[in-house]
C-alpha cells in the first residue's frame, strides 16, 4: 500500500523558486509561471509507478524524482494548470486516496534573526551555493517543516507576498528547510505568508 505523505499544488512558480528548482532538477527544468505538483510517498520506490502514470496520462514534464531510504518524491510541471491538476487527480484515483490521506504539515522550527552580522552571512553563503546570497545587515527568516515537500509551497507563497531573496529551499529528507532574507518588513511579511501556507496547503 502506498502512503501519501506530501501532496501540494502550486498554481504559478515564482521566478526565484523556479530558478532555484532548476539548479537541483535532473529532468525537464521548470520555468517561472509553470504550475507544479509535488508528491511524496512511502515506500520510496513506489514513486516510479506514480511517475509513469502521470507522464502517460497527461502532458506534464518530470522535473525531479528522488528516492530516499524511506520516502520517494516526484515533481511534475506544465505551463497549463489543467494538465497538472489532471495528473494529480489521476494519481490520487490510482492510489485510492484523497487529500485527507496526506500528512498535514508541521512547523518544526521558525525564527527571524535581525541585522545579520558579516561573519554569519559569509558562512551561510559558503554553505548554500544554489540560491542567492544573504547580505550583512539583512534580516533572515528560517523555517523547518515536516514532511519536507511542503516547504516548496511555503517558499512560493513567501516570494509572492514580499520582496525577499530566496537563500535556500531544501525539500527532501526528513525535514524541509527554507531560508530567506531581505529588509525587516519584507521578511516579516514573507514569514507570515510561509507559515500560513503550511497551515493551509494547496491541493487543488
Amino acid at each position: 500500500m502506498i502512503k501519501l505523505r506530501t501532496y501540494v499544488f502550486i498554481d504559478s512558480l515564482q521566478p526565484q523558486l523556479a530558478e532555484y528548482m532548476a539548479t537541483v532538477s535532473q529532468g525537464f527544468l521548470p520555468l517561472p509561471g509553470d504550475a507544479c505538483l509535488w508528491v511524496e510517498v512511502s515506500p520510496g520506490m513506489a514513486v516510479h509507478r506514480l511517475t509513469d502514470i502521470a507522464l502517460k496520462a497527461t502532458r506534464v514534464h518530470l522535473a525531479q524524482q528522488v528516492i530516499e531510504r524511506a520516502f520517494g518524491s516526484m515533481v511534475i510541471h506544465q505551463r497549463d494548470q489543467s494538465d497538472v491538476r489532471e495528473a494529480g487527480r489521476i494519481l490520487l484515483e490510482r492510489m485510492g486516496a484523497d487529500l485527507n490521506h496526506r500528512e498535514r504539515p508541521r512547523v518544526a522550527w521558525q525564527e527571524t534573526i535581525r541585522s545579520m552580522t558579516p561573519d554569519h552571512t559569509v558562512l551561510i553563503n559558503r554553505q548554500n551555493r544554489r540560491g542567492s546570497m544573504i547580505l550583512p545587515g539583512q534580516s533572515m527568516f528560517i523555517l523547518e517543516s515536516e514532511p519536507a515537500g511542503y516547504i516548496v509551497y511555503a517558499a512560493n507563497q513567501a516570494e509572492k507576498a514580499a520582496n525577499i531573496t530566496l537563500i535556500d529551499v531544501r525539500a527532501v529528507g526528513a525535514f524541509g528547510r527554507l531560508t530567506l532574507a531581505g529588509g525587516e518588513a519584507d521578511v516579516d511579511e514573507a514569514a507570515g505568508a510561509a507559515i500560513a501556507a503550511l497551515k493551509n496547503p494547496s491541493g487543488t
